[in-house]
């Protein structure tokens, strides 16, 4: 029998999306989330031939360790960490059980700590939070490969 034949009924891989999640209940777990990431992005590259630049591995990596850390420090039970490819991008997406949104302060090279949203806005192509029915949802893209132009991977266009 045939592949196609054998394949018979299901989606062809090429169309499914790419994507991982993850659920995440301790703050030893942050390590595991970036871990998740590049183990993620690494796949992306050997399994479906994209191509993913050490920065955005790095910034995914970033990204995913602040949003986590954020979530598990200011909201109570579990956090969700969801990873899709999306337009030559890697969407990240965090969901924790809290309604409180978060508040990014001002740049201050004085202020220490609470940096996190700062840095996760400073390196994604898009940043959104949304309520959810319950808590909220914060998501950022951070492009899969540097602009051949130049451009970092992960930086919005200036």
């Amino acid at each position: 029998m045939d592949a196609a034949a054998q394949n018979e009924g299901q989606e062809p891989v090429v169309d499914r999306p790419i994507a991982a999640f993850a659920a995440f209940e301790g703050s030893e777990e942050i390590a595991e989330a970036r871990d998740m990431a590049r183990d993620f992005l690494t796949s992306v590259q050997a399994e479906h031939g994209l191509p993913v630049s050490a920065r955005a591995m790095g910034m995914v990596q970033l990204v995913v360790s602040e949003l986590v850390t954020n979530a598990r420090k200011y909201a109570p039970g579990p956090c969700l960490l969801d990873l899709e490819i999306n337009e030559g991008a890697v969407q990240i997406s965090v969901w924790d059980s809290s309604t409180t949104l978060p508040s990014v302060q001002a740049t201050n090279p004085d202020r220490l700590g609470q940096h996190g949203l700062e840095i996760v806005m400073a390196v994604s192509q898009t940043f959104c939070v949304h309520r959810e029915p319950v808590g909220k949802r914060i998501t950022a893209s951070v492009v899969l490969a540097d602009d051949t132009g130049g451009d970092a991977a992960g930086h919005r266009a200036r």
